[in-house]
């Protein structure tokens, strides 16, 4: 099946949770993640706001906040398939929104992905394997894409974030798709070896 296909069909598994399935998910997720010290090691920590049915990552935001960690979302760069930079979240931050109406904060430095020690991403999808499919916009994929040139040292740790009725058997992916350590969900931490991909 190729990814517009099942970007279609996870899609709308996804859509078909109810507001408080969601709300009850946010908050396994975030109490499963405290359990498993996710959050422990890392310093600077990038997160996302979640945007049409993606899996609410809020409580875990907030919890790492009360926790003194340096929190960051994502800014959109102008064209798709570009890089992203990462805006720091403090108590005077300016939110105004992007062209997709998700909301981003205004920061003069925005940090570069390598500069943070964790991060949480949206999927529509994830496999066996660790690879994940997003929205189809390439933004992650020219983020991460600097990885591919690592052997040992890849920061920051990948770990992303979706309901257990988007995880799939096996996903179409190209060469320039970045494997994820990790994918949390509502009932459970995925984690994946380096050898698996």
């Amino acid at each position: 099946m190729n990814k517009i296909t099942l970007r279609r069909q996870l899609r709308t598994a996804r859509n078909a949770l109810d507001r408080d399935t969601r709300r009850h998910a946010g908050r396994n997720a975030c109490r499963l993640a405290l359990r498993l010290g996710l959050l422990l090691r890392a310093r600077r920590v990038g997160f996302y706001l979640p945007h049409n049915a993606e899996f609410d990552v809020t409580p875990l935001l907030n919890q790492a906040l009360l926790m003194k960690r340096d929190c960051y979302l994502p800014v959109i760069p102008r064209r798709s398939a570009q890089a992203m930079r990462f805006a720091l979240i403090h108590d005077r931050h300016v939110m105004q929104a992007n062209r997709y109406g998700i909301h981003e904060p205004q920061d003069a430095r925005p940090l570069r992905a390598r500069q943070l020690d964790l991060l949480f991403v949206p999927l529509v999808g994830f496999d066996d394997q660790g690879y994940r499919l997003g929205m189809g916009g390439g933004y992650y994929d020219a983020t991460l894409a600097y990885q591919a040139r690592r052997c040992l040292w890849k920061k920051p740790r990948l770990i992303g974030v979706g309901f257990e009725c988007q995880r799939v058997d096996a996903l179409p992916h190209d060469p320039w798709d970045r494997p994820l350590d990790a994918v949390l969900t509502e009932r459970r931490l995925y984690r994946f070896k380096p050898g698996n991909q």
